[in-house]
């Protein structure tokens, strides 16, 4: 890790990203483990998560994770899905928050000495040689290991360090259910099977069920 116990810290994640990334390596994230691991790493001042959030019901698959990192430190930014139908007559379901991460990063770059991005999007790059110009070190953290890997060559390149999400499973990666009292809400738990796109963060129609939703292997907080 190269993270400074002085530096002030800022953790962006981009959910979709994120969830793909360690879905890839079937690495089930434990969102408290993970932010106890970097507030070790320095004076960590806040970590914003990122998702977009389907909005035709009243209940989401995101809800109980999203309430969970809510009440445990982490800074929720969501916004409304939107729907549209493609070429082929499917129905496609779109959520991209990059702008809303660039731009949150861009304003706290100068009050941080080191950004942590969860992404493997390369279209972060920019966003990443602009923060670097104000003086803050950025670090990407996805993976290379996956097949295909996650993480956009440029943006890696970009990246001060790229740390691979292998690399941090025994420091962030969830127990097994024997082994807690208190399951934690997990990327992989509340997620469900919903697809991703990188790009786009489209979902497919096969993924929801007639409500909108995908309810498969939800976990509620405890």
């Amino acid at each position: 890790m190269t993270l400074k116990s002085t530096e002030r810290i800022g953790l962006f994640m981009d959910g979709s990203n994120l969830y793909a990334s360690a879905r890839a390596l079937d690495l089930d994230i434990d969102y408290g483990k993970l932010l106890r691991f970097f507030k070790d790493q320095g004076r960590l001042l806040r970590a914003y998560y990122y998702t977009a959030m389907l909005d035709e019901s009243d209940y989401s698959p995101l809800r109980p994770l999203i309430d969970w990192l809510d009440y445990n430190g982490f800074t929720i930014v969501t916004k409304p899905t939107k729907e549209f139908t493609d070429s082929a007559g499917r129905r496609k379901i779109k959520g991209n928050m990059d702008i809303e991460l660039a731009i949150d990063a861009l304003e706290m770059a100068e009050h941080l000495d080191h950004i942590v991005l969860f992404s493997g999007d390369g279209d972060f790059r920019r966003l990443v040689e602009a923060i670097q110009r104000k003086g803050c070190r950025v670090t990407v953290v996805s993976t290379l290991r996956s097949a295909p890997p996650m993480i956009a060559d440029e943006l890696r390149r970009q990246a001060d360090t790229f740390i691979d999400l292998v690399d941090l499973a025994k420091n962030i990666g969830r127990h097994s259910q024997t082994q807690q009292a208190k399951p934690v809400p997990s990327d992989k738990a509340t997620h469900g099977d919903i697809d991703f796109d990188d790009d786009d963060d489209d979902y497919e129609d096969d993924d929801f069920d007639d409500d909108g939703a995908n309810v498969d292997n939800i976990v509620e907080p405890a």
